[in-house]
């Protein structure tokens, strides 16, 4: 069974009198353990289609399952539930918390969503300060690190909480060039290590390149039918 299956999604957003579609009646399926790229131009719909898989946004339109769960049918509090338990983000921005250490921010998920104990916290943390490479940074504010190290930080608290999915929006918008090819190889061998699938909305051709399954937006609309390889 997918990870993720989309039927006929719409999403359409009206401002005053105007209606604008974001996304058009696609239609998609993601498999566990995936590293999938949504690509396009901006207004395409790919970051749409990402939040509505990740339970940011809800579809007007169509059906979308993830993890065999009814996304679209979800109140509130239920999608809030449904992403502490199963989903990870990774953000342009990094959007780590300033005032903590990258341990801090790698924990934080790990106390305030899933109420982990602190043994458990604390050995999570570890594996994973190592497994992405700033072990020796574990100390460290977000200001006391380069780009590279906070999105670092970011991809291991993505998956604190052994997540089966990550998504990630434009992972790469704020990074070098050598610094950006370094986070996807990175993204890659955790998905390896760890088994997480891991779906991308970028533009970028070098997450294009990496992923083993593409589909290009235009319009709101798939345009390379059922998905392509890289």
């Amino acid at each position: 069974m997918a990870l993720v299956q989309a039927s006929g999604l719409h999403k359409t957003y009206r401002t005053g009198d105007v209606s604008v579609h974001a996304v058009r009646g696609v239609d998609f399926s993601i498999e566990s353990g995936g590293f999938v790229a949504f690509v396009g131009p901006s207004g395409s719909g790919k970051s749409t289609v990402l939040n509505m898989i990740g339970c940011l946004d809800r579809p007007t339109g169509g059906t979308l399952r993830v993890l065999d769960t009814d996304v679209a049918s979800l109140g509130r509090r239920e999608a809030a539930d449904f992403r502490g338990a199963n989903l990870g983000f990774v953000f342009q921005d990094f959007n780590l918390i300033p005032v903590l250490s990258a341990a801090e921010n790698i924990e934080y998920p790990l106390l305030m969503v899933q109420n982990w104990p602190l043994a458990q916290r604390r050995a999570r943390v570890a594996e994973l300060l190592e497994a992405v490479g700033i072990a020796d940074r574990a100390d460290k504010r977000p200001d006391q690190l380069s780009g590279g190290q906070k999105q670092r930080v970011a991809v291991a608290r993505a998956l604190a909480s052994k997540p089966k999915l990550v998504l990630a929006d434009e992972p790469t918008a704020n990074l070098d060039h050598v610094t950006a090819l370094r986070i996807i190889d990175l993204m890659k061998a955790m998905r390896d290590e760890f088994g997480t699938t891991f779906v991308f909305s970028t533009h970028d051709p070098r997450i294009v390149d990496a992923a083993e399954e593409v589909f290009h937006l235009e319009d709101g609309r798939i345009v390379n039918g059922a998905g392509g390889t890289a």
